[in-house]
């Protein structure tokens, strides 16, 4: 709700995306703003759900500036807490659902948040969590009904006025959300959004995948990662439809498809690939957007939704950009060319966002802190740096991690590329010790200390390999301890009571790893057998 007599400038607005909301339920008040199973809302019924839940959580005692953390799938909670929250005035943190207690409680202790809302799903990490942190505050949502010892979110909506509330006084470089990332240190790092840099990003989005009010968005992607890239806001900026989906299951994927008339998705690499390998992949009958990103995706695949009916629309970005900062940008001539040869352009990074501006280099290594451009050949390697509205505002409480990642008055991305003479980057290699599975982060360092607490092992390496399914994934070279034994089975299941799954390595290889003349070990050798033979050290 915006005061129609605000004390300030009549051409200045502070840019929230709070606003979409408020515009989708004006404009489209009979349109369905959220379908999921047999559950659907219109917008104006969303905006009203909204704003319980923002009078609900200050009635729980939850000020501005306060963390609220969510663990939830991508059902219609999720999305109201993407503007339930910030309405509140308080900050979102949405945890990755693939997490082991032990992280979880990490992340809640660190954002220091009061208040947890989870789905039934995760109840028993739930219950762990709470054995650690006893005062956390935590509220169940549970769509089959059943009764559970914390707060029941639906009771809570029902308590609760729909009264309007003013956002408009709201600071826009104020953090909107923090959204946790695995970091070289094994410990991830909470990276803040602000109003204006998700406002910004979430038109962005809308714009690059020709979203509109007749366009039906389908929730493969996950939420709780970079706020699923903004889209929560940028697909009700448009007045388009919201398409939930708890899981990802393919043969379900594609019947919605056909039958929810969807239009667009996103997804990684991975995503695309168990689509067009399930029985149920047919050529759509309508037109069909899919975003991709997390992990470069191949030609091959490119070229195999292409087949489907789809349009490849390749976005690229991290955790620190709110997701995508740059975009493949079809050029109309590439429609003169072969299926091969258009699909291997539209694998690269691409040009930044129209709603970023040109704000993305390739730079070389510099001693002397100045960064200067590699050049424009195709060839030349170095690290792609970013800046602007769509670059997050630091990483909280961690000022030093802020500070190295800003180096020159630049974000560094860790991404290694050439720079093509058409002013298109495209990644080769990866800088930082992460390993990008199937669009999730895995710090390298992270499984190599856990590997190593096993008594058998001496040292250990964890490098990417690639991989058809997942892009690449982890793979483990051990050296043991003197007269000690232990078989990769066992490693590999002593790794799955430690982390989750898809960070346990998918190979475990015993030997004397290389090492420099100081005896640190070279994880380059390593990388360079396994990516042996091809072009990119990416997957």
């Amino acid at each position: 709700m915006i005061d129609p007599s605000p004390a300030r400038p009549v051409h200045l607005d502070p840019l929230t995306p709070l606003q979409f909301l408020e515009r989708a339920a004006f404009v489209y008040r009979e349109k369905a703003a959220v379908r999921y199973g047999q559950t659907t809302l219109t917008y104006p019924q969303l905006y009203a759900r909204v704003r319980r839940f923002a009078r609900a959580l200050t009635a729980a005692g939850i000020e501005p500036g306060d963390r609220v953390a969510v663990l939830l799938p991508n059902i219609p909670p999720m999305l109201e807490a993407h503007f339930g929250v910030p309405l509140a005035r308080a900050v979102l943190v949405a945890i990755n659902t693939r997490l082991l207690a032990d992280e979880i409680t990490y992340i809640l202790q660190h954002s220091g948040s009061k208040l947890l809302i989870y789905d039934a799903e995760y109840a028993a990490v739930a219950a762990q969590v709470r054995a650690t942190l006893p005062l956390l505050r935590c509220v169940a949502y549970d769509d089959s009904g059943a009764v559970h010892a914390d707060m029941d979110y639906e009771a809570l909506l029902a308590a609760a006025s729909e009264e309007p509330i003013a956002f408009d006084t709201v600071d826009e470089d104020a953090t909107i959300s923090i959204n946790y990332t695995s970091g070289t240190t094994g410990r991830p790092k909470g990276v803040m959004y602000t109003y204006r840099g998700a406002f910004l990003n979430a038109l962005g989005e809308a714009l690059e995948t020709g979203l509109d009010a007749t366009s039906n968005y389908l929730w493969t992607l996950p939420m709780f990662h970079c706020n699923g890239w903004c889209f929560p806001w940028g697909v009700t900026a448009m007045g388009a439809t919201h398409v939930m989906l708890r899981k990802i299951d393919p043969a379900l994927i594609w019947r919605l498809i056909a039958e929810e008339g969807v239009t667009h998705f996103n997804g990684a690499p991975t995503v695309l690939t168990a689509l067009v390998n399930d029985p149920s992949a047919r050529r759509v009958a309508r037109p069909l957007t899919v975003a991709t990103a997390g992990a470069p995706p191949s030609p091959r695949i490119i070229r195999q939704m292409e087949e489907l009916g789809a349009e490849i629309v390749h976005v690229y970005g991290l955790t620190e950009t709110y997701g995508p900062i740059t975009v493949c940008a079809k050029q109309p001539e590439w429609e003169r060319l072969s299926d091969s040869e258009r699909a291997q352009l539209k694998s690269r990074q691409g040009v930044g966002y129209v709603s970023a501006g040109n704000v993305i280099r390739v730079v070389e290594p510099s001693e002397d802190g100045v960064l200067r451009d590699v050049p424009r050949d195709g060839e030349t390697l170095g690290e792609i740096v970013m800046r602007g509205n769509n670059v997050m505002k630091g990483y909280y409480e961690d000022p030093a991690a802020s500070a190295r990642a800003f180096a020159g008055g630049w974000f560094h991305s860790g991404d290694l590329a050439v720079w093509h003479p058409d002013g298109y980057v495209e990644i080769r290699d990866r800088g930082k010790d992460i390993i990008i599975s199937g669009g999730e982060n895995i710090s390298t360092q992270q499984v190599e200390k856990v590997v190593v607490e096993h008594p058998a092992v001496l040292e250990v390496a964890v490098v990417a390999i690639p991989d058809e399914r997942w892009g690449e994934v982890p793979k483990a070279f051990v050296t043991l301890r003197s007269g000690s034994e232990v078989s990769a089975r066992e490693l590999e299941l002593f790794c799955r009571e430690r982390l989750p799954g898809f960070k346990v390595p998918k190979a475990f290889e015993f030997c004397d790893l290389p090492k420099t003349s100081t005896g640190k070990i070279q994880k380059f050798v390593l990388r360079e057998r396994e990516w042996s033979g091809r072009e990119r050290r990416v997957n």
